[in-house]
């Protein structure tokens, strides 16, 4: 076991774990952490505790000291500096005509760096805009091409549901999300309804898939006969949500549809109600991402880098 506390550098960031040392700093507090690119000012998230090793990145570096009255003005010095360098770096973009947009800018806490936040359709060579940096801030320059995702994160905004969007407020890390999560959730395939202010599919999409999965393996697929308290139907449709499945039952010469609770109703063979399907073959997806507009990958933006130390 090895004892942490969990330090974040910025709001909705991801969390890092530090060695605490001889300090015992409390949730809320501001320190100053050795980090793998100098010293930094962060805020404390959970207090010390105790963690398996195999949870933790080696080597774990260490709280150099709770943040003092002087370290806090030092950042916010930093953060007027930051506005100051974006405005100086806009001008400077402009100047040596480069296809990027200028997201953020970020100073180290001991002023050793400056990092510069862009997006940009493709590679671009900004070797001169360095140079020129350079000689204007008297310090080492650093420029990382972040992705859409991470440009939300760091701009914040208003999504669809007209709150903030989850990136910028609470989500350390972007989870995968695919057009499949749509599609089992009965939601409408139009881009423009399931994408966020990123363009990508809304992270939102993941928060309720595991309970679409896990009913949907105990409820019937459409097209099943089931057996109803009104007998022997086929299943019409199904409502994840409410748990409910609507079956086409007989009815003297005709049928009618009813709905019936999951719980009223079990397949043919005897097995007991409630009980899983025989799983069929998935349907493929091949076109989904055609069908869609939106190259939705499975795995994070390589750009959401920018938060690893």
């Amino acid at each position: 076991m090895a004892t942490i506390v969990g330090v974040r550098f910025r709001n909705a960031g991801k969390l890092y774990y530090f060695d605490p040392g001889k300090l015992w700093p409390t949730a809320g507090d501001a320190v100053i952490v050795e980090t793998a690119r100098g010293v930094e000012y962060g805020e404390v998230v959970t207090g010390v505790r105790e963690v398996a090793d195999e949870e933790i990145v080696q080597p774990l570096k260490s709280v150099l000291r709770i943040a003092t009255v002087e370290d806090a003005q030092h950042q916010k010095d930093n953060q007027r500096r930051e506005r100051e360098a974006y405005d100086i770096c806009q001008k400077k973009i402009i100047d040596h005509k480069l296809e990027m947009k200028l997201v953020s800018v970020e100073y180290t806490f001991d002023n050793s760096k400056i990092l510069f936040y862009f997006t940009a359709n493709g590679r671009v060579d900004f070797r001169a805009l360095v140079k020129d940096l350079a000689s204007v801030f008297k310090t080492r320059i650093e420029l990382k091409q972040i992705g859409v995702r991470d440009e939300a994160k760091m701009m914040g905004g208003l999504g669809l549901c007209g709150r903030p969007v989850c990136c910028a407020q609470f989500m350390g890390d972007f989870q995968p999300v695919s057009i499949k999560m749509a599609k089992e959730q009965n939601l409408s395939l139009n881009p423009t309804k399931i994408s966020g202010v990123c363009g990508r599919l809304m992270c939102c999409l993941k928060y309720e898939q595991d309970h679409y999965e896990a009913t949907r393996k105990r409820m019937p697929r459409v097209g099943r006969e089931v057996i109803t308290p009104d007998g022997v139907g086929t299943v019409q449709d199904i409502n994840v949500l409410k748990e409910t499945v609507r079956v086409r039952v007989p009815k003297n010469d005709s049928s009618e549809i009813r709905d019936y609770a999951l719980a009223d109703i079990r397949r043919i063979g005897g097995g007991p109600k409630n009980s899983a399907p025989t799983p069929e073959p998935e349907e493929r997806d091949d076109l989904d991402e055609e069908f869609i507009g939106v190259n939705e990958q499975h795995v994070q933006d390589a750009g959401d880098s920018m938060d690893d130390e």
